[in-house]
């Protein structure tokens, strides 16, 4: 099982975060961005446990993304995608996401009569997608400026 944790967060209503949660996250911000720092989670009884890398990892994004005021959603997957939760992950429609994988733009297997789309080459894709929207994107700033329609 993976997770995804979205970038595409929205402004977080004003109701949903406390003025006091927002300077506890500003704290734990802090702390989860400090250079080999090693977090433990305490419970009641004082049990301690050193949080894994994997979830501390998790964890720092999703305070990042609060105490910069973003809503946060995290989705689970399973290592293999149905073809409408690969489309919905990209934003697109099914039937546009049918036609990447016959043309070979993503590749997938066959279970039975069904397309599985594997949750990491979802995700390769998806990087080299917007890698290359955003160099098109400084290209085309780069002509526009050079044309001077861009200041």
């Amino acid at each position: 099982m993976y997770t995804f944790l979205s970038n595409q967060n929205l402004p977080t209503d004003s109701s949903l975060i406390k003025e006091s949660e927002t300077e506890a996250l500003q704290k734990l911000d802090n702390i989860l961005n400090q250079k080999n720092s090693q977090v433990k989670l305490v419970a009641e009884n004082v049990e301690e446990i050193t949080i894994p890398d994997s979830v501390f990892y998790v964890l720092r994004q999703v305070v990042q993304a609060m105490a910069s005021g973003k809503n946060v959603s995290i989705v689970t997957y399973n290592p293999e995608l149905t073809t409408q939760q690969a489309a919905d992950l990209l934003n697109v429609s099914r039937p546009y996401l049918i036609k990447l994988l016959e043309q070979g733009e993503l590749p997938y297997i066959m279970v039975g009569t069904h397309r599985r789309v594997k949750f990491e080459d979802l995700k390769k894709y998806k990087q080299q997608r917007d890698s290359k929207r955003r160099q098109l994107l400084d290209e085309l700033i780069a002509e526009s400026q050079d044309l001077g329609f861009y200041e």
